[in-house]
């Protein structure tokens, strides 16, 4: 994480918690989705960057580069080199809950709308908590 005043957040972890609320239209069976079948799709979203260094590859402070076994990311002249394996690289500016429950919707919304084409969302909100009563909310439509 990188302050708006420049300063880098030194490098640490989080046991985040998401929760998913969507809103729509009822279905014929009285639901607006299955959460038996929605839950999962959650889940994978999640676990996409459960036990991984998050790192925000749009970020106007950082310079990331990749190779086949490394990630190198260079903040300030400072170089911090990462297993590639173990990093996920995001198309976010920062890796703030705010920003983290955006991405996280917008991969929900796109996986819903692949697996659930008949559903009749208009609303979703995404909550990534990094520890208790710190969180970061995204709310949008549809």
């Amino acid at each position: 994480m990188i302050f708006a005043n420049g300063r880098r957040e030194a490098l640490h972890g989080h046991n985040y918690q998401v929760s998913v609320a969507v809103e729509g239209e009822l279905d014929t069976a009285g639901v607006v989705l299955d959460f038996i079948t929605f839950k999962p799709l959650v889940k994978k979203v999640c676990d996409a960057l459960d036990h991984r260094t998050l790192v925000q590859k749009n970020s106007p402070a950082l310079r990331v580069r990749q190779s086949k076994q490394q990630v190198e990311v260079v903040y300030k002249g400072q170089q911090i080199i990462l297993p590639k394996r173990d990093v996920v690289l995001l198309p976010i500016v920062n890796t703030s809950t705010e920003l983290l429950a955006e991405h996280i919707a917008g991969e929900i919304r796109r996986r819903v709308r692949q697996k659930f084409p008949a559903a009749r969302l208009r609303f979703m909100e995404v909550s990534v908590e990094e520890s208790r009563g710190q969180r970061g909310l995204f709310r949008g439509g549809f």
